[in-house]
């Protein structure tokens, strides 16, 4: 059985920020029919301790980046887990990368790179018995695994996969000796970046692999246009990069088992949900189709260019339900929207909230300006809850677009919006609400939608081909 250390920073149902944590939870699961045996390395923040039920040790270090820390090895939810236990690092208030207040933890390069280091002793020296054959690491969190393994003499391949592209884990040059970062590298083709530390960098130069997790994303990623200063790096080594999609959990999202919402099997069964979630956001009855939006709310995200786009869609009578956070500015404006009849609008994050309104909506709309992968339009997939995308990334990939041939043939599952204006946007809006009362049409979207393939098993098979790739090779 081929061995896999997963290094990630969060991961459900433990820890959980955004899509990575979604990644990291299921992998493991999906590889193990197929024969791999996926541990995760995960940082021991005081959820995670929480959780940890019986343990053992099978690593320690006196002193790493200011302190002792042990590695926990323990079962939860069914996954295989390595804990860091450092209480100097990773026992505190706040979220994963945040204080109380909302920023960035001044010690965030030193706390991930000792996630890194400790991936490079198991990989070195294993875990009571167990070491990895590959060691797969996740975004900037996980970038300095496959350098520290390099310089400290681990033949072992690695892998990195990048989930955004837009973080890089930066950090002032002063803080190498204490990174345990060999001067010599501080340079373009190594983990310099812009004068600063590259976590990230450090990790595109020196894993034996890349993926990322669509295969558009993975093109886009060498353009300028995405590849946020990292775009040359991403060209050379175009030969080593690979798009995999990502899938999601078909237990925890699957419309006729869903305990948060009104069961069906068809998109004939929505009709409750969808009574059922306008009266939860006081939304009025209507003709015309109730999209929503559950997103962070952020520039990344488009939905400014909603607010803009919004008016029109509303005359044209449609409904909007939104449920999400982040930027103030946009809190503000949404919340300020829906004074509105048509609009609702609930700031924060609500995991059971999101499943009924998935199972209550018409459509769900995704404007992002860039899109690694994607979940929530898998979710809508899923649901039969049409998606209204942006062209980019891995939108294109999983949204088949109702063209005119595409209709005709049978084969739409949503919407695409190019080139993502408001105007555009407006259109694309426009043209749902067009196809929603085409009642043949909309039922063909819906069926469709919900006969995609959006689970992990293909996904899986492809990661495993790469690990059998890259262990062949470092016979």
């Amino acid at each position: 059985m081929t061995r896999i250390l997963s290094v990630t920073s969060e991961c459900v149902p433990l820890v959980k920020t955004g899509g990575l944590a979604d990644v990291a939870g299921a992998l493991p699961g999906a590889l193990k029919p197929l024969g791999y045996d996926m541990r995760t390395l995960l940082p021991g923040y005081r959820s995670v301790m929480k959780a940890l039920k019986k343990t053992r040790t099978v690593l320690d270090e006196d002193d790493l980046f200011g302190g002792p820390v042990r590695v926990l090895e323990a079962k939860v939810a069914g996954l295989s887990l390595y804990v860091l236990e450092a209480a100097h690092l990773f026992d505190r208030d706040g979220s994963p990368y945040l204080d109380a207040q909302g920023s960035d933890f001044p010690d965030n390069p030193e706390r991930f790179a000792a996630l890194s280091w400790i991936a490079m002793r198991i990989a070195r020296d294993g875990a009571k018995g167990w070491a990895p054959d590959v060691v797969h690491a996740h975004d900037w969190q996980g970038g300095f695994a496959p350098y520290y393994m390099k310089k400290n003499g681990v033949d072992v391949p690695s892998v990195l996969t990048i989930h955004n592209i837009a973080f890089h884990g930066l950090a002032p040059a002063d803080r190498l000796a204490g990174l345990r970062l060999d001067p010599a590298d501080f340079v373009a083709e190594g983990f310099e970046y812009w004068g600063q530390i590259g976590a990230l960098k450090a990790g595109l130069q020196f894993a034996t692999a890349l993926t990322t997790v669509s295969p558009t994303y993975a093109r886009e990623l060498t353009t300028p246009e995405f590849g946020m200063g990292l775009d040359g790096v991403l060209r050379a080594r175009s030969g080593d990069l690979t798009g995999i999609l990502n899938g999601i959990d078909l237990e925890i999202w699957d419309p006729r088992t869903d305990p948060e919402i009104v069961n069906y099997k068809t998109p004939r069964g929505k009709g409750r949900a969808k009574a059922r979630l306008r009266k939860e956001f006081g939304l009025p009855d209507s003709d015309g189709p109730l999209v929503i939006v559950v997103s962070r709310l952020s520039h990344q995200k488009g939905l400014d260019l909603l607010l803009e786009a919004l008016p029109a869609f509303i005359d044209r009578g449609g409904q909007l339900a939104l449920l999400g956070s982040g930027d103030k500015a946009l809190e503000g404006a949404f919340v300020k929207a829906a004074e509105q009849a048509n609009v609702a609008v609930r700031i924060g994050y609500d995991e059971a909230l999101s499943h009924r309104m998935m199972a209550g909506a018409d459509a769900i709309l995704v404007p992002s300006r860039f899109e690694p992968c994607g979940l929530t339009q898998l979710y809508g997939l899923r649901y039969g809850t049409v998606p209204v995308v942006a062209a980019t990334g891995g939108l294109v990939d999983t949204v088949i677009p109702a063209s005119p041939m595409a209709m005709r043939s049978g084969v739409a599952t949503g919407l695409q919006v190019s080139p993502l204006t408001s105007h555009a946007l407006a259109t694309t809006l426009g043209h749902l609400v067009d196809l929603y009362h085409d009642v043949d049409a909309w039922a063909m979207l819906q069926s469709n939608a919900m006969r995609q393939s959006v689970g992990w098993e293909a996904s899986a098979a492809e990661y495993a081909s790469l690990y059998d790739r890259l262990t062949a090779a470092n016979k």
